[in-house]
């Protein structure tokens, strides 16, 4: 069982935080993605967003994040903005191969402005892999090295893209706990996936949209 108090600060997330998205499209090229998506998710929900390859879901969770730009719509978040609310974790994971997971750990607490590191790595199921060097590792356990990320610095919005990617029985399960003990304190999550995700609250399917 991950310990809570190493994962989630001691006050809960703000309840009366929302997330509203209307009419939102997007093109990449002379590709229409997606267009008139809309949803309103609250405090303690979470949305899965479901859809075939090339359907727009990692795009709609870039745009979220800031990452990509929006053809028309509208997204606003009730209280703060939503770069600085949330973690985005996609197919890259952004490691450097170099380093080691100590160092690794060290270096995204000073992105994140000297947040804290004490926890064990246990937790993330990468006990005793302190000095391994990131390049060394599985594809699984890079993934489980990603969620650190969410320990050291907690933000009220995860953007998750594929989250079971790479992940044994245990990391699906880790991910499962860590996602619901995120909601019980008032998190907020939009996770793309294949595969049914148990702690969503809400699911919405994206389709392919024909060139324009």
């Amino acid at each position: 069982m991950v310990k809570q108090k190493l994962f989630f600060p001691v006050t809960a997330f703000d309840a009366d935080q929302e997330l509203r998205v209307s009419g939102l499209a997007c093109t990449r090229g002379a590709r229409q993605v997606f267009s008139d998506v809309a949803f309103h998710l609250k405090a303690g929900q979470a949305l899965a967003v479901y859809g075939d390859n090339g359907s727009g879901k990692t795009s709609l969770l870039r745009l979220l994040a800031g990452l990509l730009a929006p053809q028309a719509g509208d997204v606003s978040l009730a209280h703060g903005p939503l770069a600085l609310q949330s973690h985005y974790l996609g197919h890259v994971d952004g490691l450097k191969a170099n380093l080691t997971v100590s160092e690794t750990l060290r270096f995204t607490a000073r992105l994140f402005n000297g947040a804290d590191t004490t926890f064990d790595l246990g937790d993330i199921g990468l006990t005793a892999y302190d000095e391994q060097r990131v390049g060394d590792l599985s594809a699984g356990q890079k993934r489980r090295l990603m969620l650190a990320r969410l320990a050291i610095a907690p933000r009220q919005i995860w953007l998750l893209d594929e989250p079971l990617t790479a992940l044994d029985k245990q990391g699906r399960a880790l991910i499962d706990t860590l996602a619901q003990q995120h909601l019980a304190v008032g998190g907020m999550i939009l996770a793309a996936s294949h595969e049914a995700l148990g702690f969503a609250t809400q699911q919405l399917s994206l389709t392919q949209e024909a060139v324009r």
